[in-house]
């Protein structure tokens, strides 16, 4: 293949036969990557002609962005198994890692992009203002802001695995490809959370009822409302108007077994008044029906949303005295003046700051 007479070649020689420069064939020579077959009298490199094979496989490992501590294992696996040692997955490693990190570029580009498209079609009165907000997110954007919102919002010491679920249900993933509506939507949230309280204004954001209840009985109570909430979600895709069934239910049931008491329409009564009374943060979920949902199309249902359909059926219920599955049936000495509070003794005012609404 060369014209020397021992079949060798110069770096020269190889790096014209690879269509590279010499420094490059350097480089790799230097970093172990291309060995030398031997050097000359005067000290010159030369090289073997499976080096111009090795060479091209470099090129193409470090065309697909490889970095050369990547290329190296490569080689050194494709060597061993050339030796008969075995085949192992280095490569498969290699470019499962890159495009995982292609994935989260390409994921910032396109978040920049929808948020260059929002300034862009922005009023010019609105732009600083948006600029503002867009810049103080992230590209991808992260969601440990919201996670830490949420944190400080539940109960202490509730068990990690109860806090896990909650926040996947209510912390919204940022879509893959979005639209400029979703990315301003996505700033304004994360600037609702990054104010004191979620720009609830002064006081304590901590929930009095998480105190009365305890961290297991939170967590108790919490799953019983993400079944409730999941049940209420599938008729707010279908269109269902807040009616009593299966999801209230359950979302009553999840009160009354955390607090020890009976469902009762006593207790519906109570818990519907204290409920209603509850602080709310109705601005954090309907930016987030806004980060999830496509841009003119039916919001999705968030905890916040079926949170409120679920009162909604609660009031249908004791407003009609007869829900849409028949009559309410009110057992003897029940009603709006029974005197035992159905909630308990130990459940104040505004139980429904442990729900996520």
């Amino acid at each position: 293949m060369f014209s020397s007479y021992d079949g060798l070649c110069t770096i020269g020689e190889l790096a014209e036969h690879a269509g590279v420069s010499v420094k490059t064939v350097r480089f790799y020579s230097d970093r172990g990557l291309l060995p030398e077959a031997s050097r000359s009298a005067g000290g010159h490199r030369r090289y073997a002609p499976e080096a111009v094979e090795r060479l091209s496989m470099i090129r193409s490992l470090r065309g697909l962005d490889l970095s050369v501590p990547e290329v190296r294992r490569i080689l050194e696996e494709q060597d061993e198994q050339d030796d008969g040692a075995g085949a192992g997955g280095a490569l498969e490693d290699a470019v499962a890692g890159r495009l995982r990190s292609l994935g989260s570029e390409l994921a910032a580009l396109r978040w920049r992009e929808a948020a260059l498209r929002l300034v862009q079609e922005s009023p010019p009165a609105e732009r600083p203002g948006r600029l503002r907000l867009v810049g103080a997110v992230a590209a991808p954007p992260s969601t440990a802001s919201l996670a830490r919102f949420w944190r400080s919002w539940l109960p202490p010491r509730m068990p990690a695995r109860s806090v896990t679920a909650f926040l996947e249900a209510a912390v919204p993933h940022p879509p893959e490809d979005p639209r400029p509506a979703q990315v301003l939507a996505f700033a304004r949230l994360h600037a609702y959370v990054t104010r004191p309280c979620g720009g609830g204004g002064g006081g304590s954001c901590q929930p009095r009822a998480h105190g009365v209840a305890g961290p297991r009985a939170s967590a108790v109570l919490y799953a019983g409302l993400a079944e409730a909430y999941d049940l209420a979600g599938g008729e707010l895709r279908r269109g269902v108007e807040p009616c009593p069934g299966e999801a209230l239910d359950g979302f009553v049931d999840a009160y009354a077994s955390t607090y020890g008491a009976h469902d009762t329409s006593a207790f519906r009564r109570v818990l519907a008044g204290r409920l209603a009374a509850d602080p709310r943060i109705d601005r954090y979920w309907d930016l987030t029906a806004e980060v999830i949902s496509a841009p003119g199309g039916r919001p999705e249902p968030t905890p916040g949303s079926a949170h409120d359909w679920l009162l909604a059926a609660l009031d249908t219920q004791l407003g009609t005295a007869a829900g849409c599955g028949g009559a309410l049936d009110v057992a003897p000495g029940e009603g709006p003046a029974s005197a035992a509070p159905p909630l308990g003794p130990d459940v104040p005012d505004g139980a429904r700051a442990v729900s996520p609404r």
